[in-house]
């Protein structure tokens, strides 16, 4: 017969055992393999995001008609916390559209129309001395609203124009030395002309950098048109804007934007980001690149896209989607491509031909 093992069992093997017990509790709380993070679980509630897309989609096209890619890029410029540049002929729904966002969104609005004479103060707001306290106390302008339509941006000379530079980008105003808070949510619709140039000034590049997007608006086609003039007629001849209903408020808005904001981007899709900003740079056709401001735009819109698709993760399509609106207004042409009538778009688009799409 064996003779037993001078060594005595491990304490921790015996039923009841102190060591037993704390192994048990440490076994139980230890992470498993069926407990491990599931790298496809949804990253972003996106609730809000459909409630509020299709919301805006419904309201704003009881009045306007067709204009699907301006009322998409203004609601995925919207709900990317940017700020947005329109460009069109007169007649093709930029104001319009831009007020029933407004209103269909709850946001507190205000319309500033620029003209050479106008000047800062008309703008930020200006102190004025109350004899009762006698002390100067703050007027603030129409900036301060929640949405801000600024139409004809291009007529304002530079020095109204860089009063924007501050407000756009660190989304607060500075008025005799005190800075004073804007709203959240902030949001600047301007729009331009692009076949008026008696009166109107270059906006700065670096103004141009500030706008997420630049919406470029075309004619509607015949059959939209038709559509256009027969509501007309059924709304006895006016434009009834009364049937727009408000259909979220500010919190709603900050939710949708929480959401955008937790949409998924792997590193192969900021990878084609960067790429695609980095070509603009070192392309022949192209004078200035695109600054890395754009980049983050890029990324920031693509997000806003892949929620208004329902999908809690940016593709590189959803990028490709918006190269235009995001990079046109952010380049600029050589003087012979200039000359030859080559457009950016067609630049840029040669461009993301040119990489290579990550799979």
């Amino acid at each position: 017969m064996p003779d037993a093992p001078d060594t005595p069992p491990d304490p921790a093997c015996l039923d009841g055992s102190p060591e037993r017990s704390r192994r048990a509790e440490v076994e139980e709380a230890a992470p498993t393999s069926d407990s491990a993070p599931d790298p496809f679980a949804p990253t972003a509630d996106l609730a809000p995001v459909e409630a509020a897309v299709d919301a805006l989609r419904t309201q704003i096209g009881c009045v306007v008609v067709g204009q699907h890619g301006l009322i998409d890029e203004l609601v995925a410029c919207l709900l990317a916390g940017g700020h947005a540049l329109i460009e069109g002929v007169p007649g093709v729904a930029k104001t319009l559209t831009a007020r029933l966002l407004a209103k269909a969104s709850g946001l507190d609005y205000a319309r500033i129309q620029f003209t050479p004479d106008l000047m800062p103060a008309d703008v930020l707001g200006t102190s004025v001395f109350s004899p009762a306290t006698r002390t100067f106390e703050f007027h603030p302008g129409p900036i301060f609203a929640q949405l801000v339509l600024i139409d004809e941006i291009n007529r304002a000379p530079a020095k109204t124009q860089a009063a924007l530079f501050e407000t756009m980008e660190e989304r607060q105003a500075t008025v005799d030395g005190t800075t004073h808070k804007l709203p959240d949510p902030f949001m600047v619709v301007a729009t331009q002309n692009p076949i008026e140039h008696e009166g109107t000034y270059r906006l700065p590049e670096a103004q141009l950098d500030r706008f997420l997007f630049k919406v470029v608006v075309e004619y509607p086609s015949q059959e939209e048109e038709v559509e256009m003039l027969t509501r007309f007629q059924g709304f006895g001849g006016v434009m009834d804007e009364e049937q727009v209903e408000v259909v979220l408020d500010a919190d709603a808005l900050r939710e949708a934007r929480a959401a955008v904001r937790g949409v998924r981007v792997e590193l192969p899709v900021l990878t084609y980001a960067a790429a695609i900003v980095a070509a603009t740079r070192r392309h022949p056709s192209l004078s200035l690149g695109a600054s890395p401001r754009a980049t983050l735009a890029l990324v920031r819109g693509g997000k806003a896209v892949a929620a208004m698709s329902g999908r809690d993760f940016a593709t590189p399509d959803d990028l490709r989607t918006i190269v235009a609106p995001v990079l046109r207004h952010r380049v600029l042409l050589t003087a012979e491509r200039e000359i030859e009538g080559v457009r950016p778009e067609t630049v840029l688009r040669r461009i993301v031909e040119e990489i290579e799409v990550p799979r």
